[in-house]
């Protein structure tokens, strides 16, 4: 016969009622009552009966994260911490990638897999702000990154601009006065290029550093690709430079290839910082330094908001609409002279984040 929640109950000494909450990860149970109700659904091989579960609750247990591409290392990174987050949870994740298509991320807002998951955290590439109505929608989400604000929805961004800032106010504190930028969007008004490029000309009026157009190069995706073919362009114009802000960590190791290519030597000759910290930059030559944007908090608090919308189920006045900024920090190595060759890394700077009402475009 299989295994009952009365059995479990029975074993533990508690009620069928706390096994169901044990079960179903209620927040509000005794930590010691949670550990011998644990105990016995090991000792007796006890499983959730997730259809019979679904059915009473009106709940899927599985969760969408749509992304533009898991190609690049940030959002695959990314992917994997939702995964843990939600998994501690009890939920499933499934990966809607929208390969930075009009489209597609249409199609998601649209509730095209709302049948098979119960919410969805979403990072859009190609919608932008005129597109804000296509975020009310009939389910719970959470909006990622900085292409949209003021949704109607909880939005988990970062502190792209004082991060930005942060990263070539630190070049400029090593001593770097010709400092490039790899990936800006000429025209851009929202998005993380246009952000982290307003930090970067903030840093340089700081310093009374003036901002040479020379020195700001093009890019299409944030690539590998477009970094090299980027750096390179910038090398080949002849400007004087010393310093590189790559705008993310995938243009950064392209701009390293450029930079070795030319038998430039990083950082002696140019330094280099990129944005995002993904794990690649760790076991480049040489390593490179980058913003830590907080990746694993952004994961951790979008899957909490979109639980706790997923499990009020709509009862009482709905809370106000979040808009989180995780802290971020500057992590030296070896590409900014931070830390000798072989030397690990630093962590140089923190930027703090904010929480509050979503409003406005920042």
């Amino acid at each position: 016969m299989p295994v009952t929640m009365h059995d479990v109950a029975a074993r533990a000494g508690v009620s069928v009622k706390t096994v169901s909450n044990v079960v179903n990860r209620y927040p509000h149970v005794r930590e010691e009552t949670r550990e011998r109700v644990q105990q016995a659904i090991d000792a007796l091989g006890y499983r959730v009966n997730l259809t019979a579960r679904n059915l009473r609750t009106q709940r899927t247990g599985m969760i969408t994260l749509a992304v533009p591409e898991l190609s690049l290392a940030y959002f695959a990174e990314l992917a994997d911490l939702v995964i843990q987050a939600a998994d501690a949870r009890g939920y499933t994740v499934l990966i809607e990638q929208t390969s930075a298509s009009r489209q597609r991320e249409t199609d998601v807002l649209r509730g095209r897999q709302q049948r098979v998951t119960d919410g969805l955290i979403f990072s859009p590439l190609e919608l932008g702000q005129d597109d804000i109505e296509l975020f009310d929608v009939p389910f719970p989400l959470v909006v990622l990154g900085e292409r949209v604000f003021g949704a109607p929805a909880d939005h988990v961004t970062m502190n792209n601009v004082e991060a930005a800032r942060a990263a070539t106010r630190h070049l400029i504190e090593l001593g770097r006065r010709r400092i490039a930028v790899v990936g800006a969007h000429p025209g851009e008004v929202v998005g993380s290029a246009a952000l982290r490029m307003r930090g970067y000309e903030q840093a340089l009026a700081d310093a009374g550093i003036p901002l040479d157009p020379a020195l700001v190069g093009a890019a299409g995706p944030w690539h590998r690709k477009t970094g090299a073919e980027t750096m390179g362009a910038l090398l080949d114009s002849g400007v004087e430079l010393d310093a590189v802000f790559a705008l993310n960590d995938a243009m950064a190791l392209g701009a390293l290839h450029a930079l070795h290519a030319r038998r430039l030597e990083v950082p002696r000759d140019v330094a280099l910082i990129g944005f995002d910290d993904v794990d690649d930059v760790r076991y480049s030559v040489p390593t490179i330094s980058s913003v830590a944007p907080g990746r694993e908090q952004i994961a951790a608090t979008a899957v909490e908001l979109l639980l706790a919308r997923i499990e009020s189920d709509g009862n009482g006045t709905p809370a106000p609409f979040k808009r989180v900024v995780p802290d971020s920090s500057i992590v030296g190595r070896e590409s900014t002279g931070d830390v000798p060759e072989g030397g690990g890394e630093r962590v140089v700077g923190v930027q703090p984040g904010s929480e509050g009402a979503v409003d406005s475009p920042p």
